[in-house]
C-alpha cells in the first residue's frame, strides 16, 4: 500500500524495545520512521540549585510530572547530601511515573499518590484531599502552567524548583531533512525546528503534536496541525498516526479508483 508519506522523524529516542507500536505502524504501512530527539535535559548543578534558596527538607510532599523529575530530585539531594525521611509523601500524575520511583526508594514503605487518568486535574483532586502538606514542584526551566494553575485555584501551598534545562538539539547543516512528516511531544521541540531551521516551510509536511501545549506552539509558529493526540479515539500518538495513516491510504486508494473508472 502505497501513500504520501514515507518518511517520518518523531522527536524522542529511538523505542528500547522492538515491540514498540512505532514498529508496526512501520510494517503496516511501509513507512519508514526516523527516531531524533528535537530537545535533550541537561542538568543543573548542587551550585546553581543552591542559588534559588530552595530547602528540600522543609517540604511535606514531592510532586512529579515525569520520570526525569524524578531522576534530577533525587540526583541533586545525593549531591547535596540530603536525606528524604521516610515521612516524605510523592503524589505522581500517573501510576506509572508513580512506580518509577522503586528506583530510589522503598516502594511499599512510603506514602505514594497518583491520579487516575494522567490528567493535571485528576491529579490536583488528589493533591486537594491533603491540603496542610507543603509542597515542593519539581520542573524543567521550560514547564507547563497547566498543573500550577490548578494548584494556585485550589489554593495548595507549593514552590516550583527548577532542577534542569531543556536546549534544542542541533541539526548539521548539510545533514538531509527529507521527511514527508514531523512529530513533536513538546514546545521546546517546536522552538528548536525554527532555531535549527530558520527558512523552514511546511508546505506538504504533514505535523503531528502529543499534548494540547504543544499543538498550541505549532499553531502559534504559523505551523499547519495535521494530527493531534490525545483524543478520545486516539490516546497515545501512536494511536493517532495509525488512524491518519488508515484515512491516508483510504483517501488514496479511492482517488486511483477513481481515476481508473474515469479512463474506462
Amino acid at each position: 500500500m502505497a501513500v504520501n508519506i514515507r518518511k517520518l522523524l518523531v522527536s524522542q529516542p529511538k523505542p528500547t524495545t522492538e515491540k514498540s507500536p512505532y514498529y508496526d505502524i512501520e510494517e503496516k504501512y511501509g513507512v519508514e520512521i526516523d527516531f531524533r530527539p528535537f530537545i535533550k535535559v541537561e542538568p543543573l548543578s548542587a551550585k546553581e540549585f543552591r542559588q534559588q534558596r530552595i530547602p528540600i527538607l522543609e517540604y511535606t510532599a514531592v510532586i512529579f510530572t515525569a520520570r526525569t523529575a524524578i531522576d534530577h530530585f533525587f540526583r541533586l539531594c545525593d549531591e547535596l547530601r540530603i536525606t528524604i525521611p521516610e515521612t516524605m509523601k510523592y503524589f505522581c500524575i500517573t501510576e506509572a511515573i508513580a512506580v518509577y520511583l522503586q528506583k530510589y526508594i522503598v516502594y511499599r514503605k512510603r506514602k505514594i499518590f497518583y491520579g487516575q487518568t494522567g490528567k493535571p486535574e485528576d491529579l490536583v483532586t488528589v493533591i486537594a484531599k491533603h491540603s496542610k502538606e507543603k509542597y515542593l514542584l519539581p520542573v524543567s526551566d521550560v514547564h507547563k502552567d497547566d498543573l500550577m494553575s490548578l494548584l494556585n485555584t485550589k489554593k495548595i501551598r507549593y514552590t516550583t524548583a527548577v532542577m534542569y534545562r531543556t536546549v534544542g538539539n542541533e541539526f548539521a547543516k548539510d545533514e538531509a531533512f527529507d521527511y514527508d512528516m514531523l512529530v513533536f511531544f513538546s514546545p521546546a521541540g517546536i522552538s528548536s525546528l525554527l532555531k535549527n531551521f530558520p527558512d523552514f516551510r511546511q508546505d506538504g509536511i504533514r505535523i503531528g503534536c502529543f499534548g494540547p501545549t504543544t499543538a498550541k506552539a505549532a499553531l502559534n509558529a504559523g505551523l499547519r496541525l495535521d494530527v493531534e493526540a490525545p483524543t478520545p479515539e486516539a490516546p497515545s500518538m501512536t494511536a493517532a498516526l495509525d488512524l491518519f495513516l488508515k484515512k491516508e491510504i483510504g483517501e488514496r486508494n479511492n482517488g486511483q479508483k477513481k481515476v481508473n473508472v474515469s479512463e474506462k
